[in-house]
Formats: C-alpha cells, sequence, structure tokens
C-alpha cells in the first residue's frame, strides 16, 4: 500500500488486489455489469476510494468488499489482501453457496466422457459391426 492520491482506477484496482488478472479481464467484467460500486454498475474509468463498497463477481463466487487501501502496483497476494476487507454478510452467503454447491453438485460437473474425439470415431469406424458370423457346422 502507498500514500496514493484520493482516488484511482476502478480496473487498475481490482487489478492490484488481484481480484483479476490482467487489466483487459477486469475491464471486460465490468462493462459486463459483474463489477458494481455501492449497488450501481459503473464504468471501468470510474474512481475507487477508501471506503467503497463494491460487489464483485469471479466466476461463481460473489463477493462484497470494502476498499481500504489503493495501490498503484500490482504486489504479491498478501499485500493484496490488505487492499480489501470482504463483509461478514458476502462471507456467510459465500460460504452457503459452496455448501449448497456440496450438497447438490451440477449434474453436468459429473459427465467424465463427452462428445467423441476424432481417434474414438475412427475406432467406432473400424468396428465390424456384423462380425457374428454363422458356423456352416452348425446343423440348426
Amino acid at each position: 500500500m502507498s500514500d496514493a492520491p484520493a482516488g484511482m482506477r476502478l480496473d487498475k484496482w481490482l487489478w492490484a488486489a488481484r481480484f483479476y488478472k490482467t487489466r483487459a479481464l477486469a475491464v471486460d467484467e465490468i462493462n459486463l455489469g459483474r463489477v458494481r460500486v455501492a449497488g450501481q454498475p459503473v464504468k471501468p474509468a470510474r474512481d475507487v476510494k477508501v471506503g467503497d463498497l463494491l460487489s464483485v463477481r469471479t466466476g461463481t463466487v460473489a463477493r462484497e468488499v470494502e476498499v481500504k487501501g489503493l495501490s498503484q502496483q500490482r504486489g504479491p497476494a498478501p499485500q493484496a489482501q490488505l487492499l480489501y476487507a470482504e463483509t461478514a454478510a458476502s462471507i456467510t452467503a459465500r460460504e452457503a453457496a459452496a455448501e449448497a454447491r456440496r450438497l447438490a453438485p451440477e449434474p453436468a460437473a459429473s459427465i467424465e466422457q463427452g462428445r467423441p474425439t476424432k481417434q474414438d470415431r475412427r475406432r467406432l469406424a473400424d468396428w465390424d459391426r456384423w462380425s457374428a458370423v454363422l458356423d456352416d457346422d452348425d446343423p440348426g
């Protein structure tokens, strides 16, 4: 954390706080409405200040965090975690969602094999479907 000015760009803060791997990904997620400031949809260039309440969704995980610090550069994960604090309500909601996913997993996740690969299709084509051969010795 540094003595940065009063605010900084939202996309840059999300990148520095390690919510997204690149600023471009942060911009895409903001534009898709997956990041909100005080419940309002925002643009990537919006200034974030200490004390702002952000709603951030990464994948299936939704978090509500309060901005605790600003950093102009991306540091190690322990340093990035000092830039925000997750709200108690967000923590309980996230844990409840994780428990629900554990108890009732997505049915599609259990499918181990989907469409046959090209190699599988070739193997199926080579298989002789009409391999049942009648023996001439059988009187029946």
